[in-house]
């Protein structure tokens, strides 16, 4: 018999490969969500700007759809690619849900990014964007 040991990976240990440079670009910036599976997503959901932040502590994430404040970890194992982990969601009931929903499974479906000038893409394989959002000035 023969027996290999691998050296444990200290948690989140990946989250900045080093084919991946673009973490500066992302955690600098809070991210204002504009398009939702192809529709445009108004300015103020619920009086509140529907918005992406990337934080690199801890690689952690925060997020709302208008409503709830959403958040949980992120890695980018590199090529572009990006993994959110869920966190914590608050639960309030609010009269416009369908941006937050739809924010909440891109979160859970996307499997690589895009970064073009201003505007920040989560996509799922080669298909369309499932959200765009542009840097908030």
């Amino acid at each position: 018999m023969i027996y290999a040991c691998h050296p444990a990976r200290k948690a989140g240990s990946d989250h900045n490969s080093s084919s991946d440079n673009n973490l500066p670009l992302l955690t600098a910036n809070k991210w204002k969500l504009v398009e939702l599976y192809g529709k445009p997503v108004d300015n103020k959901i619920n009086d509140k700007e529907p918005f992406l932040q990337f934080l690199e502590t801890d690689s952690r994430y925060s997020a709302s759809g208008g409503c709830n404040g959403i958040g949980g970890t992120f890695t980018l194992p590199g090529n572009n690619r990006i993994k959110f982990s869920k966190g914590m969601t608050t639960l309030m009931a609010c009269e416009n849900m369908e941006v937050e929903s739809g924010l909440l499974e891109v979160l859970e479906t996307a499997d690589n990014y895009s970064l073009a000038g201003h505007t920040l893409t989560l996509n799922k394989a080669r298909m369309a964007p499932l959200a765009r959002f542009e840097r908030a000035e």
